[in-house]
């Protein structure tokens, strides 16, 4: 990487847009993506639209069958129903509420067969605190302790795959926050729907690195950030950043590129618990004070087992 783009990197602006990607996809391997998925099965959670749908997309290209995990079952049935015909023999709607751990229970129940990819993509971005009927507070529910519900869940299907893959998708958001076990329902701090998804998308990437050696011999585990998309929920959830930046940004297809990669290319199956941006493992913190040490990592995984209802212990 020369002094040009390392001084575009490090502006994150022309890094984590649309020019960013085009940039990083020049140095990218050819047939890294010519990958055929026929026989392998993908559960995709939020699949309805943007970043979940381009993802689920890519892997039905590919021939793989895969599960729209989606919360509102009507808007899934509409994105499955708007594939190409031959996509669509291979999708099916499978009706989940990752915020619900008695619903992810439900699902798990129902999944037969081995699990290939497992894409932790479903998110939210509250405007106001809203507690789930687990009491958890929804965005900490939907982005770790329904992911960690659902993975425990299914770690026998992603044993039955000869090579199982697990990805979290977080944002770039969470590097400008630390890791805190602190007030995980936002019952003593006024409510800020930002910081909360911020603080839960540094949670992942934390949880990936966890979740690597309690999977090793069963999948392998990776989060990514995927720079800034122009997805319905970004329109919806942070209207005015989209406004300034909407010229800028990556198209959904741009935004799942290493999601896909992380799922299919053989490099990112040789290792375990990394964070990825642009088919580029990167670090996990750019601020010095932002830095969690060992014991906070042990706390966090010990409260997220908890409110997610799981052991701390795997077998």
């Amino acid at each position: 990487m020369g002094l040009v783009d390392r001084a575009l990197d490090a502006s994150i602006l022309f890094s984590f847009d649309r020019s960013g990607f085009l940039r990083h996809a020049a140095r990218y391997g050819a047939g890294d993506l010519d990958v055929d998925l026929a026989g392998r099965v993908a559960l995709v959670t939020g699949a309805n639209s943007g970043l979940g749908l381009a993802t689920a997309r890519g892997l039905l290209a590919r021939g793989a069958r895969v599960a729209f995990a989606c919360r509102d079952r009507g808007r899934g049935a509409a994105a499955i129903a708007a594939l190409p015909a031959a996509w669509r023999r291979r999708a099916r709607l499978f009706d989940l509420d990752v915020a619900s751990l008695a619903d992810v229970d439900r699902a798990a129940r129902g999944w037969r067969g081995a699990l290939d990819v497992l894409v932790h993509n479903a998110g939210v971005l509250p405007a106001r605190r809203e507690l789930t009927d687990d009491g958890l507070e929804r965005t900490f529910a939907t982005h770790v302790a329904g992911p960690l519900r659902l993975t425990h869940a299914l770690r026998g299907a992603l044993r039955r795959a000869a090579a199982a893959r697990v990805i979290l998708i977080s944002s770039g958001g969470m590097y400008a926050t630390k890791l805190s076990v602190d007030d995980l329902d936002w019952a003593r701090r006024p409510y800020d729907g930002v910081a909360a998804y911020a603080q839960t998308k540094r949670m992942q990437v934390v949880l990936a690195g966890l979740l690597a050696p309690r999977l090793a011999g069963a999948a392998v585990v990776h989060a990514m950030h995927p720079g800034w998309a122009d997805t319905p929920a970004v329109r919806s959830s942070i209207p005015r950043f989209w406004e300034r930046m909407r010229g800028r940004l990556r198209d959904a297809e741009q935004g799942a590129d290493t999601i896909l990669w992380l799922a299919i290319a053989a490099a990112p199956g040789r290792d375990s618990g990394g964070f990825w941006f642009d088919r580029q493992r990167v670090a996990e913190h750019l601020l010095p004070w932002t830095r969690e040490n060992a014991a906070q990592r042990e706390a966090f995984w010990s409260a997220a087992c908890a409110a997610a209802g799981v052991p701390a212990v795997w077998s």
